[in-house]
Protein backbone atom coordinates (compact mmCIF):
# COMPACT_ATOMS: atom_id res chain seq x y z
CA UNK A 1 0.00 0.00 0.00
CA UNK A 2 1.52 3.04 -1.06
CA UNK A 3 0.81 6.35 0.33
CA UNK A 4 1.62 9.84 -0.47
CA UNK A 5 2.52 11.69 3.34
CA UNK A 6 3.87 15.17 1.53
CA UNK A 7 4.45 16.33 -2.31
CA UNK A 8 6.00 20.01 -3.83
CA UNK A 9 5.13 21.49 -7.15
CA UNK A 10 6.48 24.28 -8.19
CA UNK A 11 5.76 26.26 -11.22
CA UNK A 12 8.13 29.50 -12.81
CA UNK A 13 7.39 31.49 -15.47
CA UNK A 14 9.80 34.45 -16.91
CA UNK A 15 8.01 36.71 -18.04
CA UNK A 16 9.38 39.77 -18.11
CA UNK A 17 9.29 42.69 -16.55
CA UNK A 18 7.12 39.99 -13.76
CA UNK A 19 8.31 36.56 -13.19
CA UNK A 20 5.62 34.87 -12.04
CA UNK A 21 5.96 31.81 -9.16
CA UNK A 22 3.41 28.80 -8.48
CA UNK A 23 4.13 26.82 -5.54
CA UNK A 24 1.53 23.89 -3.91
CA UNK A 25 2.68 22.34 -1.22
CA UNK A 26 0.65 18.83 0.09
CA UNK A 27 1.04 17.82 3.40
CA UNK A 28 -1.23 14.21 5.01
CA UNK A 29 -1.99 14.48 8.34
CA UNK A 30 -4.42 12.22 10.40
CA UNK A 31 -7.53 13.73 9.46
CA UNK A 32 -6.72 13.71 5.50
CA UNK A 33 -4.52 16.50 3.61
CA UNK A 34 -3.96 20.26 3.57
CA UNK A 35 -3.07 21.87 0.44
CA UNK A 36 -1.07 25.58 0.29
CA UNK A 37 -1.17 26.95 -2.63
CA UNK A 38 1.26 30.09 -3.24
CA UNK A 39 1.25 32.63 -6.09
CA UNK A 40 3.62 35.20 -6.74
CA UNK A 41 3.79 37.58 -9.62
CA UNK A 42 7.10 39.81 -9.73
CA UNK A 43 8.07 41.72 -6.46
CA UNK A 44 4.43 41.18 -5.40
CA UNK A 45 3.55 40.11 -2.20
CA UNK A 46 2.88 36.12 -2.59
CA UNK A 47 -0.91 35.20 -2.67
CA UNK A 48 -1.71 32.00 -0.44
CA UNK A 49 -4.30 29.30 -0.15
CA UNK A 50 -5.21 26.54 1.24
CA UNK A 51 -7.50 23.82 1.20
CA UNK A 52 -8.46 20.81 4.02
CA UNK A 53 -9.65 17.56 2.16
CA UNK A 54 -11.05 15.01 4.87
CA UNK A 55 -9.83 11.13 4.47
CA UNK A 56 -13.17 10.51 2.94
CA UNK A 57 -12.72 12.97 0.25
CA UNK A 58 -9.35 11.32 -0.76
CA UNK A 59 -10.48 8.07 -0.46
CA UNK A 60 -9.26 6.53 -3.89
CA UNK A 61 -6.85 9.93 -4.25
CA UNK A 62 -4.28 9.43 -7.24
CA UNK A 63 -1.50 12.00 -7.19
CA UNK A 64 1.11 12.65 -9.46
CA UNK A 65 3.51 9.65 -8.17
CA UNK A 66 0.94 7.43 -8.02
CA UNK A 67 -0.27 8.12 -11.54
CA UNK A 68 2.90 7.65 -13.53
CA UNK A 69 3.29 4.34 -11.61
CA UNK A 70 -0.33 2.89 -12.30
CA UNK A 71 0.28 4.31 -16.51
CA UNK A 72 3.07 2.20 -16.50
CA UNK A 73 1.33 -0.83 -14.81
CA UNK A 74 -1.39 -0.42 -17.74
CA UNK A 75 0.95 -0.27 -20.05
CA UNK A 76 2.83 -3.73 -19.30
CA UNK A 77 -0.84 -5.32 -19.33
CA UNK A 78 -1.70 -4.03 -22.24
CA UNK A 79 -5.18 -3.33 -20.85
CA UNK A 80 -7.42 -0.45 -20.00
CA UNK A 81 -10.13 -0.94 -16.97
CA UNK A 82 -13.53 0.29 -18.02
CA UNK A 83 -14.36 4.02 -16.08
CA UNK A 84 -11.18 4.01 -14.39
CA UNK A 85 -11.75 7.36 -12.47
CA UNK A 86 -10.20 8.25 -9.26
CA UNK A 87 -9.77 11.76 -7.01
CA UNK A 88 -6.70 13.93 -8.06
CA UNK A 89 -5.47 17.50 -7.14
CA UNK A 90 -5.36 19.71 -9.88
CA UNK A 91 -2.59 22.42 -10.59
CA UNK A 92 -4.57 24.91 -8.84
CA UNK A 93 -5.13 22.53 -5.38
CA UNK A 94 -8.57 21.86 -6.10
CA UNK A 95 -9.89 18.31 -5.83
CA UNK A 96 -10.98 16.86 -8.84
CA UNK A 97 -11.47 13.95 -10.89
CA UNK A 98 -8.94 12.30 -12.42
CA UNK A 99 -10.11 9.35 -15.68
CA UNK A 100 -8.28 7.64 -18.23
Amino acid sequence: QLETLEQEQQERLELRPHPTEKRIHMVTHQHGMTVTKTLQEGLAKPQCQTFYYSQAQLRGLLLEGASLLLLRILARRQTMPPNLVFPAIDTEGQLCTFSY
